[in-house]
């Protein structure tokens, strides 16, 4: 087992007890504002965070749950601190299905009445969701529902691992595209004398997010159809907008992803792959491994393929905009190589 059982919310007796002996003096569940005056956010990792602070700029006081680079989102056990910080919650972001799972059961124990964004369902490929226009030349068409009454968290709402479904939606540039503009609306409406400044802000970082996507393109039109090995697909959304050909053999990236064993006959299928000399780029996880990872990175070391990590969170000192910019660097000179 490499890694990646997800757990469960694990909240003692004495957990619940404390929180509530800690109620009388917070802030209402549901309290919109901080005691600045400000939108209470909180996101599931720094990724959304970090997106949140760029939208609401000084008008939202942020906390990201996970903010640690070595920290999986997968294996996250919530506290009875997270508790109470989505208890006095103004909006909630989660990416969803099953990625921080951890988040259904806070949204649950804590009884926060706070709409939520589930950034997955501003995926084109997530089931059930809406068809959105093209975002470079026309409006997004409606979001999700996500007021809190609405956004029931229990086992048959989707929000567990869907099978085939890429849930790392956040290196998907559309997607961050969608969310953005729905991050805006959703705080509008909680601090309506800010609308002009949300508006604004989420137009600059769409605008930036707009300079990802010619990048991407640069490298699309100089390496399109060229083969890359991922160990798990967490920067595959980002690799399809450079035009790139994921040759990595399902079974391998799908194991790694799920904390299981990767078969031997696919370990051997995946060292064969590399040796043929046609895959020119591997990307990493650093945040998950195991014995098999290993190997294959030591296989393309050996053919001199270059290596390099796409982690789940922020690296350090980092903002969502310079860490793209940063990957898709990184990207683009491995392909160079």
């Amino acid at each position: 087992m490499t890694r990646r059982l997800l757990a469960p919310l694990a909240l003692g007796a004495a957990s619940v007890l404390a929180l509530a002996g800690c109620a009388g003096a917070s802030p209402s569940a549901g309290s919109t504002a901080s005691a600045g005056g400000k939108v209470t956010v909180v996101a599931s990792t720094d990724v959304y965070g970090s997106i949140a602070e760029a939208v609401g700029g000084d008008f939202v006081d942020v906390t990201s749950i996970i903010t640690s680079p070595t920290q999986d989102p997968h294996e996250y056990e919530a506290s009875a601190q997270d508790q109470l910080t989505l208890k006095n919650a103004g909006l909630v972001i989660e990416n969803g299905a099953g990625y921080d799972s951890f988040m259904e059961g806070l949204i649950q124990a804590s009884g926060t009445a706070a709409p939520v964004l589930t950034a997955v369902e501003y995926n084109h490929d997530y089931p059930g969701a809406e068809s959105h226009d093209d975002a470079h030349g026309s409006d997004a068409s409606p979001a999700p529902s996500e007021s809190a009454d609405d956004h029931a968290h229990d086992e048959g709402d989707g929000h567990d691992h869907i099978e085939g479904f890429n849930e790392h939606v956040w290196y998907d540039p559309h997607t961050v595209e969608d969310l953005t503009a729905a991050i805006a609306s959703k705080l509008g409406e909680l601090a309506p004398d800010h609308v002009a400044d949300f508006n604004a802000n989420a137009e600059a970082f769409t605008q930036q997010i707009a300079g990802l996507e010619d990048s991407l393109d640069q490298i699309k039109a100089k390496d399109a159809g060229q083969k890359i090995f991922v160990t798990e697909p967490v920067p595959v959304y980002l690799t399809t907008a450079a035009g790139l050909d994921n040759a990595t053999p399902n079974e391998f990236s799908e194991s790694v992803e799920e904390g299981q064993d990767v078969p031997p006959a696919t370990l051997l299928e995946s060292l064969q792959l590399l040796d043929s000399g046609q895959i020119k780029v591997m990307i990493v996880n650093p945040q998950t491994g195991g014995a098999e990872v290993t190997k294959v990175q030591d296989g393309a070391k050996a053919k001199n393929i270059p290596v390099i990590e796409f982690t789940e969170t922020l690296p350090e000192g980092q903002t969502y905009i310079s860490w793209m910019q940063s990957n898709i660097k990184a990207l683009s000179d491995a392909l160079a190589a």
